[in-house]
């Protein structure tokens, strides 16, 4: 049996954010914990939501205590700001920081026996759903908005752990292109290439069927096409990247990743890697290492990213032009192609047993060994 969770309502398009106001008033919400970072509220972009919420008369306190990695410290001073608050609903509006800072402190409200923190790794045990989030992404690439995951960072320990939990997913989720127009193109290209990494590792992971796969594979596509027109900021590129990596939400939040994203928690664990760039320069050795275990699947994957005469390919030939056009697209928004800089050579035993531990590890469809994960990080080196 398959069980598949999406959000209750979600709005697409330019100006979808105007639908929030009527979102809260319709479930009968009185007031509004809105969490976001600092760089959203100090460039005005939170400001187009409590616009609307100040002239539809909603009440909201603003949390803003969340970094780039949200932290455990991160949550716990969220979890006290709501209680003083008075709030009964969360509007979360951010890239997956927000999202996922937001989706712990929800949980733990409703859950209090889950106040610590670090008990919400893996799956755990919850018995509520989380206070009700409507979710604003600012970024496409995270898919936070639709996915039941999120990941937490333990300084204290260095590492990142990953709570999975379908009473966390956001109620409504609002994908307005126009919340992201003021990325850079950086922030662009590696938040996109997190969602073509959520849609290939979706499609290619030990839990994927036919409804995941669709999902995938229309995800693939539209941000084959769209990044690079994204990341010149063009409003199809926005609008398609927004789409696409919600449409990969869709899909791995109900099956799962793979080492990709092991590997990638790791990195900004120890070194505070973006995520999304972690997961881009990893993904074409990724993809290679996992050629092997995936069938026909690279054959769709070369397909969707555009390469043309692959009905004429051998399996050989078209698994290495599935991972050409990935890398391909990599470089062509600027994503660095190795880890050099990045990694140090005496933390790679600690970086590999971590990834080896991380919860998306089983997904992948090749089985992983703690060695080959090192091979795998000195590879990149």
């Amino acid at each position: 049996m398959n069980k598949f969770m999406l959000n209750e309502t979600s709005y697409h398009g330019a100006g979808a954010i105007t639908a929030i106001p009527d979102e809260i008033k319709n479930r009968g919400f009185k007031k509004a914990f809105v969490t976001s970072d600092p760089d959203l509220v100090k460039f005005g972009i939170v400001k187009k939501v409590t616009d609307l919420l100040d002239n539809a008369n909603i009440e909201y306190t603003l949390y803003t205590d969340i970094k780039a990695n949200p932290t455990i410290e991160n949550v716990q001073h969220g979890v006290e700001e709501f209680k003083a608050s008075g709030a009964d609903c969360i509007v979360a509006i951010g890239g997956g920081s927000a999202m996922d800072t937001s989706k712990a402190i929800g949980i733990i409200i409703t859950n209090p026996e889950f106040s610590d923190v670090r008990s919400l790794e893996g799956v755990a045990p919850t018995k509520n759903p989380c206070v009700p989030i409507i979710a604003v992404p600012t970024t496409a690439g995270t898919a936070a908005e639709v996915t039941i995951n999120y990941v937490i960072t333990d300084v204290e320990k260095k590492r990142k752990f990953v709570c999975v939990d379908a009473h966390d997913i956001p109620v409504v989720a609002v994908v307005d292109p126009e919340m992201m127009n003021s990325m850079p193109a950086a922030l662009t290209a590696a938040t996109g290439m997190d969602a073509l990494t959520h849609a290939i590792e979706g499609y290619i992971t030990k839990g994927a069927w036919e409804l995941s796969d669709m999902f995938h594979i229309k995800a693939i596509e539209i941000i084959g096409r769209s990044l690079r027109g994204a990341v010149a900021n063009t409003a199809e590129g926005r609008e398609g990247m927004a789409l696409g990596q919600y449409v990969a939400g869709m899909g791995f939040s109900n099956v799962g990743l793979g080492v990709d994203h092991s590997m990638a928690h790791t990195l900004s664990a120890y070194y505070d890697t973006p995520h999304g760039k972690a997961c881009a320069i990893l993904l074409p050795t990724i993809m290679a290492y996992n050629a092997e275990c995936t069938g026909e699947k690279y054959k769709d994957i070369a397909i969707a990213m555009g390469v043309e005469g692959v009905d004429k390919m051998t399996q050989e030939e078209y698994r290495k032009a599935a991972v050409d056009a990935v890398r391909q697209l990599a470089e062509d928004v600027g994503i660095p192609t190795t880890l050099k800089g990045i990694v140090k050579e005496e933390d790679i035993d600690a970086l590999a047993e971590d990834a080896y531990n991380d919860a998306c590890r089983p997904g992948n469809p090749k089985d992983v060994t703690l060695e080959d994960i090192k091979a795998l990080f000195k590879s990149l080196m």
